[in-house]
């Protein structure tokens, strides 16, 4: 290729814009930007063409007598909401039910880490335990929850045992297993080091749980709401069990929907605080953004 070629191919050829870092950053948070608003906007028309075609569907071929409707479910909700229920404010149930989920959901928590980092640790009393553990995590709930009743009556106590079994083992089978996964090399290392058992426990064991142990808790708090609410479907003198119970009762199946829809929101909400909480807490993990893994 002559000279004269090169030099008019350099001339045409096309000049491309650097992008400064500003620039980058405002280009990805835009993308981010519009794949939110697309995801929420896919969303909302899901929701929207599911609860349409559940209103045609009860209006004109099924009886909503039985399967209830969107419309009906709404306005069970506004009555909750503005003239209270038949055993109080809707705010009173409400509460009660979040009370006995917060309280039960502490103590099991609490106890599931501790016990599970401790025997997760110690081989020979995880053995010894082993099978009064894998006995006591067989026996059903609702039982547990019916002899809780005898126990301790139908008030708050009751109710947050019955939380506590759920949530101790979700959390324990996960602080057990993290224990159990620390890196033998790294704990030797500290031993040769002079590290003793607590400080391995605090400055390594517990650190190196802790990404299984906050994982635990998004499905411990959905527990501890199941949790609560069947202690008070066994029995109860207020919660949103209480109104599921009656209103099976009573054949009202949009009162059911609506509790099942109150209880859904406010396990959304723990869901999204304990996520904040997580994001906090493990700030030194890398991003699976940055590390290229997705769902």
């Amino acid at each position: 290729m002559s000279l004269d070629v090169m030099a008019q191919t350099a001339v045409t050829a096309p000049e491309f814009e650097v992008e400064s870092e500003e620039q980058i950053l405002a280009r990805v948070r835009s993308q981010a930007r519009r794949n939110k608003i697309r995801t929420w906007g896919l969303r909302a028309l899901i929701v929207a063409l599911w609860l349409g075609a559940w209103e045609l569907t009860a209006t004109y071929w099924i009886d909503p007598f039985f399967y209830s409707k969107p419309s009906l479910i709404w306005d069970r909700l506004v009555e909750w909401f503005t003239e209270g229920t038949q055993f109080g404010s809707i705010w009173l149930q409400l509460y009660t039910t979040v009370q006995e989920a917060v309280l039960g959901f502490a103590i099991g928590t609490i106890a599931g880490i501790v016990l599970g980092v401790l025997l997760g640790r110690s081989r020979y009393w995880a053995d010894v335990l082993a099978p009064f553990i894998k006995a006591l995590n067989a026996v059903p709930r609702i039982v547990l929850a019916s002899l809780f009743i005898i126990w301790f009556g139908l008030g708050l106590q009751s109710k947050v045992a019955t939380v506590v079994v759920l949530v101790f083992f979700a959390v324990f089978f996960n602080a057990f297993t993290g224990a159990r996964e620390v890196d033998g090399n790294v704990i030797d290392n500290a031993r040769i080091l002079g590290a003793s058992r607590r400080q391995v426990l605090s400055s390594i064991v517990l650190p190196s749980a802790t990404t299984w142990i906050l994982s635990s808790l998004h499905t411990a708090f959905g527990f501890a709401l199941i949790g609560a609410v069947v202690g008070e479907y066994a029995g109860a003198s207020k919660g949103l069990g209480l109104l599921i119970s009656n209103a099976q009762g009573t054949f009202d199946a949009a009162g059911i929907y609506a509790g099942m829809i109150i209880i859904t929101v406010v396990a959304l909400v723990a869901e999204w605080l304990i996520g904040l909480a997580e994001n906090r807490l493990l700030k030194w993990r890398p991003s699976q953004a940055a590390s290229g893994h997705g769902i």
